[in-house]
């Protein structure tokens, strides 16, 4: 009998990409696979009701009562963001089942050393969705930063990758990547619609690599 293998994905808006992986899992494209939890830093996410409609567990983990308790300096911010990452990291862990592999599927928030040392510590793989090449426009806003460089620079083309978390951001090995050609006249809105679409299937190649990689 083959293993079941358990995700555990991170949101922060529409979820269409969470839409993506739950409609793998239903299918052969991720075979003995399961949403076990989803969990978003957004209270009005509608990814959360993909995952209720999915009858999939959900918990809601926002930043905002994490700064409340510190003070408004620099320090103070690095001090919520600490503890944030910490109970997000408890939280996952204390999930039953564990996820073999979490999926970052739209989530934006950067994920510190404070999450990712003990998650890596329970051998937990954490996989992002980033819309760009590796070493090309990491952080926020890259499809608009690539759809400019278009504009101004004449670059060509840019692409999606699905990558390993590491403390530093969008800048974990790739798991599987694809170009987008950038087209001249384009608009950025229907260059998004492009983009957006190569996400989902990228998200669940990306996502099956990474499952092939875990020995059960």
């Amino acid at each position: 009998m083959s293993p079941q293998y358990n995700l555990t994905v991170l949101i922060s808006g529409n979820g269409s990409n969470l839409q993506a992986l739950i409609d793998a899992c239903a299918s052969s494209a991720l075979p003995n696979t399961r949403i076990t939890h989803v969990i978003s830093n957004r209270k009005a996410a509608y990814g959360l009701e993909r995952a209720a409609k999915a009858s999939i567990a959900t918990s809601y983990h926002n930043l905002v009562p994490y700064r409340k308790r510190h003070p408004q300096t620099p320090e103070g911010e690095k001090a919520a963001r600490i503890a944030y990452d910490a109970d997000l990291a408890a939280l996952t862990l204390g999930l039953d089942p564990r996820p073999d592999v979490i999926v970052c599927a739209g989530w934006m928030h950067i994920l510190t050393p404070d999450f990712l040392t003990p998650i890596a510590a329970a051998n937990i793989k954490v996989i992002n969705l980033h819309p760009a090449l590796p070493g090309e426009f990491s952080g926020a806003g890259a499809i608009g930063r690539a759809w400019r460089a278009g504009r101004e620079q004449g670059l060509k083309r840019t692409g999606v990758m699905i990558h390993e978390v590491i403390a530093e951001v969008d800048a974990g090995d790739a798991v599987v990547t694809e170009e987008v050609p950038l087209k001249e006249g384009e608009s950025l809105e229907v260059l998004e619609g492009r983009i957006h679409e190569v996400e989902h299937g990228l998200i669940v190649e990306g996502t099956r690599r990474a499952l092939e990689k875990i020995e059960k």
